[in-house]
């Protein structure tokens, strides 16, 4: 299995970050470890409580709070909301949903990720 992390600069309306991201298309969604975010943003509370399950058969993690956050890949700047997961091995995770919505591809042979910066045009700058 072939894995791409990559530091990624997280902005939001506390400060910015510069975070080792994983970039998984087998998690749904793009999540970050809270011990990193206290700095960058205040959680939101997502109101009710999300169970996600786990790769260990009948665990699941309870998802309290959730962070939308600016990020640069290769000088584009992106932004997602992403799950504060108690406990995560990594930095941050951008998730499928992210990788899909900004068309972002992952090039494994050359440890890359490329985002192609047309389809941030319509942010303002």
């Amino acid at each position: 299995m072939s894995v791409i992390k990559l530091p990624l600069l997280y902005i939001g309306s506390k400060g910015e970050k510069t975070l080792y991201t994983l970039f998984d298309s087998g998690a749904n969604l793009s999540c970050i470890n809270p011990d990193f975010i206290k700095d960058i943003e205040t959680p939101i509370n997502l109101g009710r409580v999300r169970r996600v399950a786990t790769a260990s058969e009948g665990h699941y993690i309870e998802i309290r709070e959730r962070v939308i956050l600016d990020f640069y890949i290769d000088d584009v700047l992106l932004s997602d909301e992403f799950l504060l997961v108690p406990n995560l091995s990594e930095e941050a995770i951008i998730g499928a949903a992210t990788l899909q919505k900004w068309r972002i591809k992952l090039d494994f042979e050359r440890d890359t990720v490329i985002v192609d910066p047309k389809v941030a045009k319509l942010q303002l700058v």
